[in-house]
């Protein structure tokens, strides 16, 4: 009950958040996704189905009709015209536990099985999940297939972009296939027309077109009859198929170019629709780059910087206003090798090109460059074996790798590198950041469900992708929403996650192989008690600290002085930028973060990378469900102006106390002044509840806080580093750290620790 108390009390939190949201004016039914939009989408037409990875189709001139293809399955769900979406969702209109729905007039569609059948099978293959399908009370749960068909049955390639066209790739076994959905008006009725290019092919291959429950279909006038449509075929080696009652499918030999015509319409019709219209396209000819779409590039320039303590920063102005009604919110940023220009992806389905990023910041040019993916919240760019940049794109239901055709910027290929995901209709369940390590190989955090038990393995964790993009695998699990991946010089992995159910509050985790960081609802398919624990964080963090932590990474540059080799850790929810202090004790990670940047910053901070031209640290964020901050989106540079860094940089914890490194040198008569720090001390509670309380240590069964005595404080011989002599040291969940002392030049170092401490080590 209590579970069902607590998600009842966040519902309405939510939707106090989503009322917010409506206030402004609708950007995201006024943004023009560029043709395309990928989702998680509901539709009826055949049965109430939730397809989660649709990409949602405009066709026609003026988009008068929609369809909506499956990633996963291969199969058109829905074709509908008129209205559009409900635009229901926490990337829409910030609404919590929504996903789209079809608002149209849906006029013909299939059932969730594969569009493609293998050996007299039509049966949906891939291994059931029990979930929610629309009913969140466990009783009336449904199983269901989540993720891509296996190869050998069919895989999703990527789609090529070409003015209005969208041309869809993948194979059906060993058979590459293209299909482009459009439109067409031929005697007063509206067409729907699918093209397909079929490659050569052993055996014949069976597509299913439609179904209609309850209604069988039959040969009229030369086309197919079923309930109220009508069906036509353009090409000279396909047969219909309608021994199934209730469905239609086409044989097809390869190779073969078909044209499959869909209506609300007589037969007599379609016979005539068939007879008039084009005839089925070489897609290929689509396939090579088209007119850019986005031929507009935004030319801005940059405000003065500000000084914030050791730090210089300034905004990168970015175009809040576009000819495209764009939402500018920041998920993932990387750059190319000159470093005068970066990929940046939007949370709405945009990437863009940035150019002109100098010291001036003069004229920085932004090029729309692709639209319409799901969710991107991480950017990486790679070189190939050619040495070619290739950005890469971490999405909601697949890692994207852009390719422009033909030269204009703009990509006009959207291939799935990787499309393992398995995604389900749960708002929670972000795919966020994306890195590589020395060999090559990728990694990205997928959230769980929010106060929900997982469905897939994948709720929860780590995932590793392989080189090639071919084999995804789950490093480790246990996390509620981890923002991000950082990889260290030696290959160390950090991830953040939030305080909520089995989170008693937020944490930085230095994460290994196997390892299980707390969310007993993740799901990695390795059941887990309470009663084996979990592997402790680096650091807990209070809600006043970071409320919703985002991605940290290593200091990699040289111009960052005295900071290179250290961890920045960024907040989503506080927008801040603090510096982590980590270290390993007896096998345990430990530590603790100070603030690092004075500036709380508009909006949440995501992501950061280290300019590899001018050495300075480039930030990008948005804000999109519960946070402190208020602007939409932010991109800043952070740059380290050599100005005196009055806080820590280092700690370590040992049997005589905590030993706390500056970077300045400090006077000895104010360091060695007890009086001028004060320390206290809480645990918390691992419990399924929403965060924790604060519970003393010196009586662990009541609330509060422990004031910790400071006995001694002796400054090292280099001035640097204070030892902290406690009084009872002992691990701790949480420990405070308030300092007010002078450097050796007389300046005020007046700043606040806040660490865990796992091991006490000698």
């Amino acid at each position: 009950m209590k579970r069902w108390a607590a998600l009842v009390a966040c519902v309405l939190i939510f939707a106090g958040a989503a009322r917010a949201a409506e206030v402004s004016k609708k950007s995201w039914e006024t943004m023009d996704y560029g043709g395309m939009m990928t989702a998680t989408l509901e539709s009826r037409a055949v049965e109430r189905q939730i397809t989660p990875k649709a990409i949602a189709i405009r066709l026609g001139e003026k988009g008068q009709a929609y369809v909506i293809f499956d990633e996963d399955l291969l199969r058109y769900s829905v074709g509908w015209a008129g209205d559009f979406i409900d635009w229901k969702n926490i990337q829409m209109d910030g609404s919590h536990r929504t996903w789209a729905k079809v608002v149209g007039d849906e006029v013909w569609g299939n059932a969730m099985r594969p569009g493609w059948g293998r050996e007299g099978k039509w049966e949906d293959p891939r291994k059931k999940y029990k979930c929610t399908d629309y009913d969140p009370l466990p009783a009336n749960w449904v199983e269901r297939g989540f993720g891509p068909l296996a190869r050998e049955w069919g895989r999703y390639r990527g789609c090529y972009r070409n003015g209005g066209r969208v041309i869809l790739a993948y194979s059906v076994g060993d058979v590459e296939v293209l299909d482009s959905p459009d439109w067409e008006e031929v005697g007063g009725a509206g067409i729907f027309t699918r093209t397909l290019n079929v490659a050569a092919s052993a055996r014949e291959l069976e597509v299913q077109v439609l179904e209609v429950r309850g209604a069988k279909g039959k040969m009229e006038a030369g086309v197919v009859r079923i309930g109220d449509l009508s069906v036509g075929v353009v090409a000279n080696d396909a047969r219909w198929n309608l021994s199934n009652a209730e469905a239609v499918r086409l044989k097809v030999g390869g190779p073969a170019r078909v044209k499959i015509l869909i209506a609300r319409c007589s037969a007599e019709v379609m016979a005539e629709a068939v007879k008039e219209t084009r005839p089925a396209e070489d897609l290929e000819e689509l396939c090579r780059g088209g007119k850019a779409r986005w031929p507009e590039k935004i030319t801005l320039s940059g405000a003065s910087g500000k000084e914030e303590g050791a730090f210089d920063v300034q905004e990168i102005p970015f175009p809040k206003n576009n000819p495209w009604n764009s939402r500018m919110r920041f998920g993932g940023l990387d750059f190319f090798k000159n470093g005068k220009s970066c990929a940046i992806c939007t949370w709405d389905g945009d990437v863009w090109v940035v150019s002109g990023i100098d010291e001036g910041l003069k004229e920085v040019t932004w090029q729309r460059i692709a639209s319409g993916l799901f969710q991107p919240l991480g950017v990486k760019i790679l070189a190939n074996a050619r040495g070619e940049e290739e950005t890469y794109v971490c999405c909601r239901d697949q890692i994207v790798r852009l390719h422009d055709l033909n030269g204009d910027g703009e990509a006009d290929f959207y291939e799935c590198f990787n499309g393992d995901h398995q995604v389900t209709e749960h708002f929670h369940e972000f795919a966020m950041g994306l890195e590589t390590d020395r060999e090559g190989n990728f990694y990205y955090a997928k959230a769980g469900r929010h106060a929900l038990d997982g469905v897939v393995p994948q709720h929860g964790t780590v995932l590793k992708v392989s080189k090639d993009g071919k084999r995804s695998e789950i490093l480790c699990d246990g996390f509620r929403a981890p923002n991000g991946i950082g990889i260290g010089p030696k290959g160390e992995m950090i991830t953040t996650d939030q305080e909520g159910f089995w989170m008693p509050a937020n944490r930085i985790n230095l994460i290994q192989r196997g390892g299980f960081y707390g969310n007993l609802w993740s799901h990695s398919g390795a059941p887990r008690k309470a009663s084996e624990g979990y592997d402790p964080p680096i650091c807990w963090l209070p809600n006043n600290v970071d409320r919703s932590p985002a991605e940290d990474l290593w200091v990699s540059s040289e111009k960052w002085g005295p900071l290179k080799g250290k961890v920045i850790h960024t907040s989503y929810g506080m927008g801040t930028i603090s510096l982590l202090m980590h270290e390993v004790v007896d096998g345990a990670p430990q530590g603790g973060v100070v603030q690092l940047v004075p500036k709380k910053f508009g909006t949440g901070i995501m992501r950061g990378r280290f300019n590899p031209a001018d050495g300075q640290l480039y930030v990008c964020g948005l804000v999109g469900w519960s946070s402190n901050c208020a602007d939409p989106g932010g991109f800043y540079r952070v740059k380290y102006a050599g100005r005196p860094l009055r806080i820590p940089v280092e700690m370590h914890v040992g049997r005589e106390g905590v030993a706390i490194t500056f970077a300045e040198k400090l006077d000895r008569a104010s360091a060695e002044d007890v009086g001028r720090y004060g320390v206290s001390r809480w645990n918390y509670r691992w419990t399924e509840n929403y965060g924790s309380k604060h519970y003393r240590v010196s009586e662990p069964g009541k609330e509060g806080v422990d004031e910790v005595n400071v006995v001694g404080a002796v400054l090292s011989s280099d001035g640097r580093t204070v030892l902290l002599r406690l009084e009872d040291l002992r691990p701790v969940m949480q420990m405070r750290i308030d300092v007010d002392v002078k450097t050796a030049e007389g300046e005020v170092v007046k700043t606040t620790v806040y660490s865990t401490i796992n091991r006490v080590g000698n």
